[in-house]
């Protein structure tokens, strides 16, 4: 778009269909977060996003610091548990509602850590609150999920274990999805936005097989978003170095949890 930005024609080319319910105001958000967008042209059509209310989240201990700037980079983690079968929305909305248990009890964070999730069945749910609002007024909210650097980076969950193989289709059809909207509400380049959490911080997330086929997603979002761009362009910088790449694996409950030998506080850990 040349005269009017693709952040300001979000605003315009969202329509709200009168059709369906109202909009919300959760207790989570405190924001109104609209329903199924219908799309009324202009860049990538937005995936259909379950949001915390869908999923049935637990009200966060406070409510998430909202930026009123961009993210620079979309941080891609692999939640290492166990490649299910389960891929139906009931499984993706158990998915969230185990990985807010988990950072919130466990971690004794606010609130679940990431700002979206995308299950092996190709669901998208909102994670950390105010999330999805923030995304469709260009602000960023502070998840917990690459140490250092979530003040700049916005994370997305790949339900799964991808050290040995890649997402399902529909998974990756659905994260390709999601991160071509982002890179077109926030104006970003997904050669160098889209990176993976090893390139952040100490882990082995989100996997050597998911990483390795980083190059090939960011040439389908650029290639969503209209835009040339090869897998022989040069690769994104990395903000940090991820030293030694070392993963321990502990069982919590259900929930297969990874991390590194030298995480922070608000690493993922799992």
């Amino acid at each position: 778009m040349s005269a009017v930005s693709r952040r300001a024609f979000l605003s315009t080319g969202l329509l709200w269909s009168a059709c369906l319910p109202a909009a919300m105001l959760t207790a989570q958000s405190g924001l109104v977060a609209a329903a199924t967008p219908v799309w009324a042209g202009g860049g990538p059509r937005p995936p259909r996003v379950y949001t915390r209310s869908d999923w049935k989240a637990d009200p966060p201990r406070s409510k998430a610091e909202v930026l009123d700037r961009a993210p620079d980079r979309l941080v891609v983690h692999h939640t290492a548990t166990a490649n299910t079968d389960a891929t139906d929305l009931d499984a993706a909305f158990r998915l969230s509602r185990t990985i807010q248990r988990y950072h919130m009890k466990h971690n004794g964070w606010e609130d679940i850590g990431e700002q979206f999730t995308v299950s092996r069945g190709g669901y998208i749910m909102e994670g950390r609150n105010r999330s999805l609002p923030a995304v469709e007024a260009g602000k960023h909210v502070m998840g917990a999920q690459a140490a250092d650097h979530n003040d700049h980076t916005l994370g997305i969950e790949t339900e799964g274990t991808y050290t040995s193989t890649l997402p399902p289709a529909r998974q990756l059809s659905a994260l390709t999805a999601l991160l071509a909207w982002l890179c077109d509400v926030y104006e970003l380049d997904p050669h160098k936005a889209i990176i993976g959490h090893r390139d952040l911080n100490r882990t082995a997330c989100p996997g050597d097989r998911l990483y390795a086929y980083l190059p090939r997603l960011r040439d389908d979002v650029a290639r969503r978003l209209g835009e040339r761009g090869g897998r022989d362009g040069p690769p994104p910088p990395r903000l940090a170095l991820p030293g030694d790449q070392a993963q321990d694996a502990v069982l919590v409950g259900d929930l297969p949890l990874e991390h590194g030998p030298a995480l922070g506080p608000h690493d993922l850990a799992y």
